[in-house]
């Protein structure tokens, strides 16, 4: 099964390119969960999201929607703070409650570019593993220096999948690389906006990019390839800057005729 969405839906600038002007902020949900049937949360990157507002969420989309989570940043970028096993729990209560209802597709665990391999981050992995037991874990690395044999067998033995991207073809940045580890597998459409990847002011910059069809088609034999080795394969376009995800999630779902 392919599950293909955007990363996040709560945007001002998609009114217009995607949500009607006199549509209601609280009804997006109900409108992207029209057209999409899976969408990545981001918010839960900045702050542990409530079991209830989870559960709130699971309500308003149809059967057969999934939501994929990522990571709140105290796990993944302050794993030495005080109160990271006590933020790990809660995130994973919280994955847990959504999971009960049928609706998780992944948790997405999103790494620094400053993360690399060594004996602290296996042991980061494995805690991880260990706090959220069960879930469905997929691990994005920003460093190339993770695209190993040896630690994509760590990964396989953790039962973690592997995030694939497609980002700017910058040295030490991820190659565009097809890989399955789990049973689940995940890709993710940050866009090729290598001027503003590392020079930006404001964050959306790096994600403003706008896939051409013969890009996105080069990843058509990718995505069947993870189809073949996993049960799920999620894919979510980034790029969400004036909803230039929208287009790029519509023109990957034509490609690969879904």
């Amino acid at each position: 099964m392919i599950y293909i969405g955007t990363s996040g839906f709560q945007y001002d600038d998609w009114v217009g390119p995607f949500y009607p002007e006199q549509l209601a902020q609280w009804h997006w949900l109900e409108f992207y969960a029209q057209e999409f049937n899976t969408c990545e949360l981001n918010y839960t990157f900045y702050r542990n999201p409530s079991p209830k507002q989870l559960l709130r969420m699971s309500q308003r989309v149809p059967e057969g929607f999934r939501f994929s989570m990522k990571a709140y940043k105290g796990i993944t970028h302050e794993p030495v703070a005080e109160g990271w096993e006590e933020a790990a729990h809660l995130f994973a209560q919280a994955a847990q409650e959504l999971a009960a209802t049928g609706k998780l597709g992944a948790v997405l665990l999103q790494f620094p570019y400053s993360f690399r391999p060594g004996a602290e981050a296996r042991a980061l992995l494995e805690r991880c593993r260990e706090v959220m037991a069960g879930l469905p874990l997929v691990v994005e690395f920003r460093n190339r220096l993770w695209l190993r044999q040896e630690h994509l067998e760590l990964l396989r033995r953790l039962q973690l999948g592997y995030c694939c991207v497609d980002e700017p073809r910058l040295r030490g940045l991820m190659p565009p690389e097809a890989v399955a580890t789990a049973p689940v597998a995940y890709v993710r459409f940050h866009g090729r906006n290598a001027a503003k990847w590392w020079n930006h002011k404001e964050a959306w910059e790096r994600y403003d990019y706008t896939y051409s069809s013969a890009e996105l088609a080069e990843w058509v034999p990718k995505i069947r390839f993870l189809e073949a080795q996993s049960n799920e394969v999620y894919v979510y376009a980034n790029n969400h800057w004036r909803g230039q995800a929208v287009d790029t999630a519509r023109q990957l779902r034509a490609l690969l005729g879904l």
